[in-house]
């Protein structure tokens, strides 16, 4: 499979690296296509792996990564064009954080809109799934905790698009609970909020969300 990942940040890599790991052509996309965090990247990641614009990503990708920080995201959208996209099945792995000055970290919006849903009206006709926003970058390839597996949960409007992520999602070690629509991206934008508080107040980030079943 190609994926068109657009982001050059932590989570971008552990992705991008991820998925070339299992054989698949990976184009990491930045604005300049000389970005240097990129390219090093793509070095390191093999032959599978390159770099490029956002634009090159979002038009070499069947499947698209959205892994940029909030405040850079709609305009990476918007340089990888909505058109080339198209309808191509969108993880999107972005949460609409704030970090102001000497206070903890909230959320940018909330309660009636989310991250998924402005990133699903940004583009219209590409089937957006929410995934990956709820756990640490280190643990999102491969997890390895002493509970077992943790759960990945994911949301979106398509239902043939949420079956490629589960799949992709197993292919990295993820058992995943589906929510429901995009508007679950309302659910989980403030889980990761979650996830960073227990970062902060236990100066880790091993640790992850999991369902118990009786």
């Amino acid at each position: 499979m190609k994926i068109g990942i657009l982001g050059t940040g932590d989570v971008g890599r552990a992705l991008g690296t991820g998925f070339a790991a299992l054989g698949h052509d990976v184009l990491m996309g930045s604005r300049d296509a000389s970005n240097a965090k990129a390219r090093e990247w793509a070095m390191g990641a093999g032959p599978r792996a390159r770099a490029g614009t956002f634009h090159d990503a979002a038009k070499f990708g069947e499947v698209i990564v959205l892994a940029t920080a909030w405040e850079g995201t709609e305009n990476a959208i918007r340089m990888a064009t909505p058109e080339a996209i198209g309808t191509k099945v969108v993880m999107d792995a972005t949460n609409p954080l704030e970090f102001p000055e000497n206070a903890p970290p909230r959320l940018k919006i909330g309660h009636t809109d989310s991250s998924g849903e402005q990133v699903q009206r940004w583009l219209p006709k590409a089937r957006v799934v929410k995934v990956y926003n709820t756990v640490g970058y280190a643990l999102m390839v491969d997890p390895k905790l002493p509970g077992g597996p943790p759960d990945m949960f994911l949301c979106g409007n398509d239902d043939a698009a949420k079956r490629t992520v589960v799949e992709i999602c197993a292919s990295f070690g993820w058992p995943t609970i589906d929510i429901g629509g995009i508007e679950g991206s309302r659910l989980l934008d403030p889980l990761c909020l979650l996830w960073i508080v227990i970062a902060m107040r236990t100066k880790s980030r091993g640790h992850a969300f999991k369902v118990l079943r009786a």
